[in-house]
């Protein structure tokens, strides 16, 4: 089975566009999704594909407070 890090980095190559960077290019787990200017579609559609893909339901409102990639994986495998 693949790391949690592995399938976050997925999911972002699926679903988010981020300012600068191509799909399959390393994705900087410390930089703010807001930052890195994600749409709000992409965050909404980001935040459903994990939910799915961990067999989890994170609210908005906690994933909203999961600003970087590695604080999202820090949660999902504290949880598991």
């Amino acid at each position: 089975m693949s790391s949690t890090e592995e399938r976050i980095r997925a999911i972002v190559d699926q679903t988010v566009e981020i300012e600068g960077r191509e799909a399959g290019r390393p994705l900087d787990l410390t930089r703010s999704v807001a930052e890195a200017g994600v749409s709000s579609s992409d965050i909404v559609a980001f935040w459903q594909m994990v939910n799915q893909e961990f067999s989890t339901d994170i609210s908005a409102e906690e994933f909203a407070e999961l600003l970087t990639p590695q604080d999202l994986i820090n949660h999902l495998e504290s949880a598991g």
